[in-house]
């Protein structure tokens, strides 16, 4: 595996060394195959696993969402995920939100401190909260965590959703982080509001990233409702909390950002905001922002280009299922599941509800396509939190994952398994969690996951929480054969990380593959910003073209397979 680095104009040009495989793995577990159809009889590589090698760092972490028996409403969110390389080392390292002590929501000892794991790239991650200055211990109960170089210096900054104030850590280049809230701005928003998750994304083009920010509610420890079925205490259902607006922030320069939630559009449409889908999903050039709402219509921004916002989830079928119902919308995600060079949108829900798969058509409207793609009959026995398309099998097809538990520990299918969904062609999904071996089926309540190539062997990773457990580091076992292009992009007058640049992959065969730049995937989480590609068998791409958000189109040519590609934005 090769690490190549392209500048403008693009031409390939071998790296002069070759990047160090971090992980190497005797794969001995047998895997049991069973054909989609029954023609296709032919012997076929297994199928690759995950196994867990969280254990071997002694990792402290685990998710406290501080739960005694007294029921608080925010308890079943917590433990977010963010993978970044905070240190520039080219290996990606894993930031993880806790909560806090209830009602009075400090982070009184360490068993509630947030944990920034450093890849050691040997297969094991050491923590360094305390030298970053990323404990947390100022902060309340946390949620999401969002990560991304909001002033395009280069570093990953990272920015946590709290119950009060929200926090925004600049990355000072040097293992440290400071806590840059106040003069940045973004730790207003309304009292009481509880920010479950934000995604860094440039709504203007300006080659600066700014935040949308979902919220659920208002919400304060005096105000929390007790509810009970029966004499057993539950958790209140949605229903009982009250819809609020979610917030844009214009980023300003400077390290400053403006609330424009009303003068964008924003603030006409109260909700319940889960996870965020970043994506431009009629291709006119503006990245659009869809929110999945608990028992609440989802929201669809369509970017007008102007600075506003116009909310459009009913218009384009994605605001509630087939049957004009709401549903407990927890994780989202926007990749183009088909292939054919529309964004398209997943989330999921609670058991008993339909995990939902809208294919884009054509940036005119959505066709919720569930029942059609066999997700109608392999969700309904699970609730799911987090979740994201990753192509697992380098088959260049993207496959969908969830990290599922229920809401509250009620009955014997309360703890559940991640379950991963394989994609067939861009017709319909296969459930092969079976396959997917025995740390992947860990029982638990499971919540944030993140996607990210750990190891750099060009297979994807993830990284999941569950309550009051250690998390999972989940390492791929990389043993198909299968071949793959890993993208880093570097934007000038884009905004650095490359957000919403676009990416069309044409192999020597013909298939054409896509995707984009985004971190904002699943719940309470941010996934590596490297963009992957499966390309199964062939062992090269016949051309890369790069949309970026400035207008810029580059193209490569004869890109050889299996390495890690650095790419600039022309100048």
């Amino acid at each position: 595996m090769k690490r190549t680095r392209l500048g403008a104009p693009a031409q390939v040009r071998e790296s002069l060394y070759s990047c160090t495989i971090l992980l190497t793995v005797a794969v001995t577990a047998a895997v049991i195959w069973i054909p989609l159809f029954s023609e296709r009889t032919s012997a076929r590589p297994p199928r690759p696993h995950f196994f867990d090698v969280a254990p071997r760092s002694g990792i402290s972490y685990s998710t406290n969402n501080h739960f005694t028996g007294r029921k608080y409403f925010q308890q079943p969110m917590c433990g977010g995920v963010a993978i970044l390389d905070f240190d520039h080392d080219g290996k990606m390292d894993i930031y993880l939100t806790n909560g806090a002590r209830l009602p009075e929501l400090r982070k009184e000892n360490t068993s509630f401190y947030n944990c920034l794991l450093r890849n050691q790239g040997n297969g094991t991650f050491k923590d360094v909260t305390s030298e970053a200055g990323l404990t947390g211990s100022q902060l309340d109960f946390c949620y999401g965590v969002a990560a991304g170089d909001f002033d395009n210096d280069g570093a990953t900054d990272l920015f946590v959703c709290n119950t009060r104030k929200n926090a925004l850590y600049h990355n000072q280049g040097n293992g440290s982080f400071v806590d840059v809230t106040e003069r940045s701005g973004l730790g207003q928003k309304p009292p009481d509001t509880l920010s479950i998750q934000g995604a860094w994304f440039d709504y203007d083009n300006d080659g600066l990233l700014d935040l949308v920010l979902s919220n659920y509610t208002l919400w304060t420890p005096e105000t929390d409702q007790r509810c009970f079925n029966g004499p057993v205490e539950v958790y209140c259902h949605p229903k009982v909390y009250v819809r609020v607006p979610h917030r844009l922030y214009h980023n300003l320069g400077g390290g400053r950002f403006e609330d424009v939630t009303e003068k964008s559009g924003f603030g006409r449409s109260p909700g319940k905001g889960m996870g965020i889908g970043i994506a431009d999903f009629n291709e006119d050039g503006w990245m659009d922002v869809f929110i999945a709402n608990d028992t609440e219509p989802n929201f669809l921004y369509l970017n007008q280009g102007n600075g506003t916002f116009k909310e459009t989830g009913l218009l384009y079928g994605v605001a509630y299922n087939d049957t004009g119902t709401t549903v407990s919308a927890m994780g989202c995600d926007a990749k183009d599941y088909d292939n054919d060079g529309w964004v398209d949108v997943f989330y999921n829900n609670l058991m008993g509800q339909i995990w939902a798969l809208f294919r884009n058509q054509r940036g005119k409207s959505f066709q919720y396509v569930s029942p059609a793609t066999k997700i109608l009959i392999m969700s309904g026995s699970r609730s799911g939190w987090s979740s994201g398309f990753i192509d697992y099998n380098n088959d260049g097809w993207k496959d969908l994952f969830s990290a599922n538990g229920d809401v509250d520990n009620l009955g014997p299918k309360s703890q559940q398994h991640d379950t991963m969904f394989e994609n067939r062609e861009g017709r319909e999904f296969l459930d092969v969690t079976q396959e997917m071996g025995d740390d992947f089926l860990r029982l638990g309540f499971q919540r944030g996951s993140a996607f990210a190539d750990l190891n750099n062997d060009g297979f994807m990773d993830i990284v999941v929480t569950s309550l009051n457990q250690k998390p999972r580091i989940l390492i791929n076992s990389a043993d198909n054969g299968n071949h793959w292009l890993l993208i880093q992009l570097s934007g000038h007058k884009s905004n650095r990380d490359a957000i919403g640049t676009k990416i069309k992959v044409t192999t020597p065969s013909g298939r054409t593959l896509f995707n984009h730049v985004t971190t904002s995937v699943g719940f309470l989480s941010s996934s590596d910003r490297r963009v992957h590609f499966g390309l199964g068998q062939e062992n090269s791409a016949a051309s890369i073209e790069l949309r970026w958000p400035s207008g810029i189109v580059q193209s490569l040519k004869d890109v050889p397979a299996d390495r890690i590609l650095q790419v600039e934005e022309p100048r």
